[in-house]
């Protein structure tokens, strides 16, 4: 319960919560998908980054799709 009790104090210091409600937690949330994005787009782990592998796969994909309707 001590964790709990944390977390709600926690929660009621962001402001908006009676004009808002729940919905006031959406600017973290925009935030938090933005650093996401930013991380996917712009760091590399070994040589690649996220969206160089997607890219690649859908190429492979597309690749094959092709080969299969050719045969």
């Amino acid at each position: 319960m001590l964790v709990s009790e944390r977390l709600k104090r926690l929660l009621r210091l962001v402001p908006g919560q009676r004009r808002f409600g729940f919905y006031r937690f959406l600017p973290f949330f925009f935030v938090l998908g933005g650093a996401m994005e930013w991380f996917m787009i712009n760091v590399r782990v070994g040589e690649e980054t996220f969206y160089d592998v997607y890219r690649r796969k859908q190429s492979e994909r597309l690749y094959e799709a092709r080969m299969e309707k050719g045969e």
